[in-house]
């Protein structure tokens, strides 16, 4: 029998431990610090993101319940409710927002090849938003409506691997269309958005930097066509045109042409217009490129679903975004193992398998493999039968 490590443990040795300690100096996160340093915190709330847990009181009676354990987890001794209620209104949330960007960098690294389904060599990003609803009078500081509160995860999805490759938390009331002005570009890069990232000045700052990008045209859009392409109505695209903008300040916003394809879906019958400063791909690769827009949307449903964000642990606007990154970076920390371990099973499939064997002290390549269950022959006794004829 495998006496060696838990299974926590061999989770928490893929994390680069001495990265995350240079980062917590630079900041200060241990000062003055006697009973839970930075490190533990974030082992304490990866344990609750993979065992899911809902709330402190509950991390505090399974911990409690695992004492003789917790010293091979990392964890020096069982804490109380009140101590990881003050270290994460406390601890500064950068620190683990800037571990989770090192683990996202690692990330993309390992799913640099992966295959994207088209026949495109361009980093591919999918950018969107998700509202995080909240209690107005429990969470004051995150603006949103007059009678909600909400904060925003503006997503940055590269669609090799779906590995977040930026991400800002804001208050429910910024719109989508400012994570723009966030952004790095990067040259020769494909950008996919809904129309609610149209803003023409926006859009021109990311084709001067080199940059592609794919979006929906919006029902007022006020241009005119300049010439048309063959295409085959056969595939659903209606037609391929260059355009120009009309409108007095989107021609002032976009001085350059457009490219307008029309595409018309054969299982819904629903006609989209979409909208790109890309000239070279064809019309049905730029059609597919906004239907891979999809990845973005099961990212948020997956970490909504099987993350702890939608049940925050504490108030504050540092205890949110601490716990945040801290699931950002289980999702990302198990994108990686599941890489490195070549892995087939899906990430939901292994977040199901770890979180119900944390405690065993078994090898993790044998705990993750997907192995077929298999009927063996009951031994035969000597055994007459008594109604045997």
């Amino acid at each position: 029998m495998y006496v060696g490590k838990t299974l926590f443990a061999q989770i928490m040795d893929f994390l680069p431990w001495k990265t995350f300690h240079r980062i917590v100096s630079r900041y200060d996160g241990n000062y003055r610090v006697r009973t839970l340093n930075c490190a533990e915190h974030f082992r304490i709330l990866a344990f609750a993101q993979l065992t899911y847990r809902e709330s402190f009181r509950d991390i505090e009676a399974c911990l409690s319940a695992q004492a003789n354990k917790l010293y091979h987890m990392g964890i020096r001794e069982a804490v109380s409710r009140s101590t990881l209620a003050d270290a994460n209104a406390n601890r500064d949330w950068r620190i683990y927002a800037e571990f989770a960007n090192r683990l996202i960098g690692q990330a993309r690294k390992l799913y640099a090849n992966e295959d994207l389904g088209l026949d495109l060599t361009n980093t591919v990003y999918a950018l969107d938003s998700t509202t995080i609803d909240l209690c107005l009078s429990v969470f004051p500081w995150a603006n949103f409506r007059t009678t909600k509160a909400a904060v925003k995860l503006h997503t940055l999805l590269d669609l090799r691997g779906s590995i977040p490759s930026f991400i800002h938390i804001s208050d429910g009331k910024m719109h989508d269309v400012k994570a723009l002005d966030l952004l790095m570009p990067e040259p020769g890069a494909i950008y996919v958005m809904d129309r609610g990232y149209v803003d023409f000045a926006r859009l021109y700052a990311l084709h001067v930097s080199g940059a592609f990008f794919v979006t929906r045209a919006k029902s007022n859009l006020d241009a005119h066509r300049l010439y048309s392409a063959p295409t085959d109505r056969s595939t659903g695209i209606i037609c391929d045109q260059t355009m120009a903008l009309d409108g007095f300040y989107s021609k002032k916003d976009y001085p350059q042409q457009l490219r307008r394809i029309r595409f018309k879906d054969p299982e819904t019958g629903k006609t989209l217009i979409f909208l790109t400063n890309n000239f070279t791909l064809p019309s049905p690769t730029i059609c597919a490129l906004y239907k891979s827009r999809w990845q973005v949307e099961l990212f948020f449903k997956w970490i909504k679903q099987h993350l702890r964000i939608k049940r925050l642990y504490g108030t504050s606007e540092n205890a949110v975004k601490s716990q945040i990154w801290i699931a950002v970076s289980v999702y990302v920390l198990v994108a990686i193992i599941k890489k490195q371990l070549n892995m087939n099973a899906s990430l939901y499939t292994l977040l199901q398998i770890l979180s119900v064997t944390l405690f065993e002290k078994i090898p993790i390549q044998q705990a993750l493999q997907s192995s077929e269950y298999k009927y063996q022959q009951p031994y035969a006794y000597n055994q007459l039968n008594l109604f045997d004829s």
